[in-house]
């Protein structure tokens, strides 16, 4: 799951690159991004991880499965550094160090257990958080630089933190047809298509890991909290400290990463669009 998130981000960036910068909150974007080969094996990669995550929601705590995609960041700084010749300042690798950290202090402390179920109020919650995160991001659009990657990264990861929500309770659905009929399902795909669309006009408009950062950064605590509170997610006893300490370590890292990360749009990429293009995609390739 991470290295397919990982894959992914690194994939679909190279495609947002390639792209014309869009101005307005255009779902266009997403049909142009589609032209291009590079976007689409990334979304193969994140659909796979989306997957694996969605199984793994099924019995494990959101805290945890939400920050195990945020490693995924790790890789692809990783794989931009081995195939896109990025280069990374000393304090975002100390900061990626600590984003592992914390999260294997997740993993110790997570408990496995079944999800509750949403009630009609949380129905409406998603709902609203649905509709209050494309209005937030008809505004974030027209900023640019690492504001706009940043700002439209952080509105991307609270629509996948409402995805995530939707996931954990659906994912213990009793039957294909119940799975089919409930509510959850389209509330979580209406919520992943809009956060897809926020993490391309994130990608566009400054360096890769601030936008993914953000992402993960946002996605993170109300998927937490949430489940905690509300869908039954459990630590082990007396692990609350580590699963507290690994949590803020975590946070701390992916906000760090927004602050530090250098603009990377690839122009390498841009100038040599084809044989980028098929070297990023080849199987031979370490991506």
């Amino acid at each position: 799951m991470i290295v397919a998130y990982g894959v992914a981000n690194l994939l679909q960036s190279v495609a947002a690159a390639r792209t014309t910068v869009h101005h307005t909150f255009d779902p266009a974007l997403l049909l142009r991004l589609a032209v291009h080969r590079t976007y689409l094996l990334g979304l193969g990669c994140q659909v796979a991880g989306f997957v694996l995550a969605f199984l793994a929601r099924r019995d494990l705590p959101l805290f945890l499965v939400q920050a195990s995609v945020a490693a995924g960041l790790g890789v692809t700084a990783v794989l931009g550094v081995v195939v896109l010749k990025w280069r990374l300042p000393a304090a975002e690798v100390a900061l990626l160090v600590l984003l592992f950290a914390g999260i294997s202090g997740l993993v110790l402390a997570a408990r496995p257990a079944p999800s509750k179920q949403l009630g009609t109020e949380g129905l409406v919650a998603l709902v609203v958080a649905l509709g209050v995160i494309g209005a937030l991001g008809f505004f974030a659009v027209r900023l640019h630089g690492a504001p706009g990657s940043v700002a439209l990264g952080s509105l991307a990861g609270m629509a996948f933190s409402a995805a995530a929500v939707a996931a954990r309770p659906l994912a213990s659905a009793p039957s294909m047809e119940a799975f089919a009929r409930d509510p959850l399902l389209y509330l979580l795909i209406a919520h992943s298509i809009v956060g897809q669309l926020l993490l391309g006009l994130a990608m566009q408009r400054g360096s890769t890991t601030a936008a993914v950062a953000a992402m993960d950064a946002a996605g993170a605590v109300p998927a937490a909290i949430v489940g905690l509170l509300l869908l039954d997610d459990k630590i082990w006893p007396g692990r609350e400290w580590l699963a507290a300490t690994g949590f803020l370590v975590t946070l701390a890292a992916v906000i760090g990463l927004t602050r530090y990360a250098e603009p990377q749009h690839h122009q390498a990429v841009v100038r040599e669009p084809d044989r980028a293009m098929v070297g990023v995609g080849s199987p031979g390739r370490p991506g």
